[in-house]
């Protein structure tokens, strides 16, 4: 991707259904503000060893692609939009969100993603985001 820009929305994904809302709410934000859409997918370093194999620790889990591509199929069906950027990155997703937020609008998440506490409010990373994020953070209900 060209140099980040603060004409941007900012969409963290994860799979959920919670994330690919976010991601319909961001696209719309972006195309009403005629802005560039990127949305963001993490990955941290797996073990040194799964099994009886080495993982190379600076590619993505396997299945991470594919869920990536799972999730902007689910979304956009086959023709994911010019406006709309995808990248997969390494890191803890709420430290990169929040790092990735200096150079935006908008940073648009899901109320909840795969992990934490079926009862809670808020997911760790949204809450971490509302928290920390240099730009406005707009949760989305699901």
């Amino acid at each position: 991707m060209d140099a980040p820009s603060q004409q941007r929305i900012l969409v963290g994904i994860d799979g959920s259904d919670s994330s690919k809302e976010a991601l319909r709410t961001g696209d719309r934000i972006a195309r009403a503000l005629d802005v560039p859409l990127v949305a963001l997918m993490f990955w941290q370093g797996p073990p040194l060893h799964e099994g009886w194999r080495t993982v190379d620790p600076d590619r993505p889990p396997a299945g991470s692609e594919e869920q990536l591509r799972s999730t902007l199929a689910d979304v956009y069906g086959g023709d994911v939009p010019a406006h709309v950027h995808v990248e997969l990155l390494h890191g803890r997703a709420a430290a990169r969100l929040v790092e990735e937020s200096e150079n935006a609008l908008m940073l648009v998440l899901g109320r909840r993603g795969h992990g934490g506490l079926r009862g809670s409010a808020l997911g760790s990373v949204s809450n971490a985001c509302i928290a920390h994020a240099h730009c406005p953070v707009l949760v989305v209900r699901h």
